[in-house]
């Protein structure tokens, strides 16, 4: 997979993306993530990208001019082009689970009041949120997305299991607790069910757990 993050701030987006797994992912060449500067792609004397908006209004926003000279830049026939915007439809497990299978993702990132509609409206296949709150500019929301991707791509965990079994695999339902060693600390113990070697009640277990903590931390996945 490929995945080009459109931002002006590359390193923001890349610094979350250069450890840990999926530092290893792309060393493999299980994905190819780049950051591109889009002042790059700015006509303007000074590499101006932003300008006030039409109408009037608080703040500046993205001209159309340099996103659509890099979109077009670095478009493939497979490519599905993706806007980071707190207006966006909410990011979810299952998005990325259906986005890790494509071929090439280009990530837009927006900025101040965001992008001029006609972005939205000629290039962008679909908008996304990572949560109701606004950051001071799409670079974070990129990495988090890229990074929810990219753990999905076949290879990129160590465990194939690890995916299956995490948060959010159930789109209903939180991940039980889990414990390891040692034991008992400071008079903490690990359940005894989970050291009884018996995987149906083990399992039963983790089923009813999950159950309790999505009631107590997420009872809207519970309907």
């Amino acid at each position: 997979m490929q995945i080009d993050i459109i931002t002006l701030f590359p390193e923001v987006a890349l610094a979350p993306l250069s450890d840990s797994i999926i530092k290893r992912a792309r060393e493999q060449g299980i994905v190819s993530i780049a950051a591109h500067q889009l002042r790059d792609w700015s006509e303007e004397k000074h590499k101006k990208t932003d300008e006030y908006l039409c109408g009037g209004g608080q703040g500046m926003l993205l001209m159309p001019g340099p996103i659509f000279a890099a979109v077009e830049d670095l478009r493939r026939d497979d490519t599905r082009v993706i806007l980071m915007t707190p207006q966006g439809t909410p990011f979810r497990q299952q998005d990325a689970q259906r986005l890790s299978t494509s071929e090439h993702l280009i990530i837009l990132c927006g900025h101040y009041e965001g992008v001029d509609h006609r972005v939205i409206e000629a290039l962008v296949d679909e908008e996304i949120s990572i949560g109701d709150y606004v950051l001071t500019n799409g670079a974070i929301a990129a990495a988090v997305i890229t990074d929810a991707i990219t753990r999905l791509i076949p290879g990129a965990l160590g465990d194939s299991r690890s995916a299956v079994e995490e948060s959010f695999s159930d789109p209903n339902t939180l991940e039980a607790p889990a414990y390891t060693k040692p034991n008992d600390f400071r008079g903490m113990k690990v359940p005894p069910v989970l050291l009884s070697g018996d995987h149906g009640k083990i399992a039963k277990w983790k089923k009813e757990q999950a159950h309790l903590r999505t009631k107590a931390n997420r009872p809207d996945l519970l309907g």
